[in-house]
């Protein structure tokens, strides 16, 4: 079945759409699962995966109904790529089927959803290294080749676009964009950054969103933030320039926590759910274009719920 969305976004037309939270700390705290690699994708092989897979999606869709927005619905994929799917024991066979059936869970998740309107499906992209840190050094030719085989997988599935969180460095996002466009999927990037509001290669924020645009003839059809919290960003927001009009979303940290005392850290610091849902009402004000709202570590569905609160507004009684 052909993807629905996939010649335009709902939300580049203006429409709001809430998006989930932290899936990995979600399932790993809260849910009490063992997740080697940080990996959801390998819940797909089993009935009971299967089941609280869709338990979480249906928990943050129920907060879209209630307020009356749309929704994006990520693919627990963002692992399920090749050099993390090796460590994992899984050919790129079996990759390819685990990146069928997390479309297909989620083409099962829209149709039930009849409530909540319009739903895109993405598939979601996660780095070939450590989200963290640029760890692994690699030229943007070699990005796009890596990316491509996910992408690829995508395109012969329901998916209505891609997206790429957690990226660290400029030559991997334009290798993804540039994979993304040849196979004439919409995608999305999304940089994170660290306590000081750049890349961790030390990239400042806005001139890796102008950077990718540059090489990339804008390839993307918008970008994002994601795994840090908006005291680390916002500051980088603060004016005028051109490419804050190309921030359409926000998939922020609960923690203030760096990026290194989050990989040292045995419990969950979820933050304050309210006062991170003024967070977001805050960078609404900075960023003219922002349609989409998320959450990322440490974040659950009480996030989005704040999130929502201030930012959207609720369906009428």
């Amino acid at each position: 079945m052909r993807a629905l969305h996939r010649n335009r976004l709902p939300q580049l037309d203006g429409t709001q759409l809430l998006t989930d939270s932290g899936l990995e700390t979600t399932l790993i705290f809260h849910e009490g699962l063992d997740l080697p690699c940080f990996a959801a994708y390998p819940l797909l092989d089993s009935a009971d995966g299967r089941q609280t897979l869709k338990g979480y999606f249906e928990r943050h869709l129920a907060i879209a109904a209630d307020h009356g927005t749309g929704f994006l619905l990520e693919a627990p994929t963002w692992r399920a790529s090749r050099d993390w799917g090796a460590d994992l024991g899984h050919s790129p066979e079996d990759l390819a089927r685990f990146n069928g059936l997390a479309i297909g869970l989620l083409a099962e998740v829209r149709r039930a959803a009849t409530s909540v309107s319009p739903i895109v499906i993405s598939g979601n992209i996660g780095p070939r290294g450590d989200g963290y840190r640029p760890d692994t050094a690699m030229t943007a030719e070699e990005a796009e080749e890596y990316h491509a085989a996910q992408i690829g997988w995508f395109v012969e599935t329901e998916a209505d676009m891609v997206s790429a969180f957690t990226i660290s460095t400029v030559n991997e996002g334009v290798g993804i964009a540039r994979a993304a466009a040849r196979a004439g999927m919409p995608v999305v990037l999304s940089y994170t950054v660290e306590t000081d509001g750049r890349l961790p290669d030390g990239t400042p924020l806005g001139d890796a969103f102008e950077r990718t645009d540059e090489l990339t003839d804008g390839a993307a059809a918008y970008y994002m933030v994601n795994c840090a919290h908006p005291d680390h960003f916002r500051a980088a927001l603060e004016s005028d320039a051109d490419w804050l009009r190309r921030v359409w979303g926000v998939r922020a940290n609960a923690s203030r926590l760096s990026h290194a005392e989050l990989d040292e850290a045995e419990d969950l610091d979820p933050g304050n759910p309210a006062e991170l849902g003024r967070d977001y009402a805050r960078l609404k004000r900075m960023l003219p274009n922002l349609r989409v709202y998320g959450g990322c570590c440490g974040t659950d569905h009480r996030h989005v719920e704040a999130m929502a609160d201030c930012c959207c507004q609720p369906k009428a009684a």
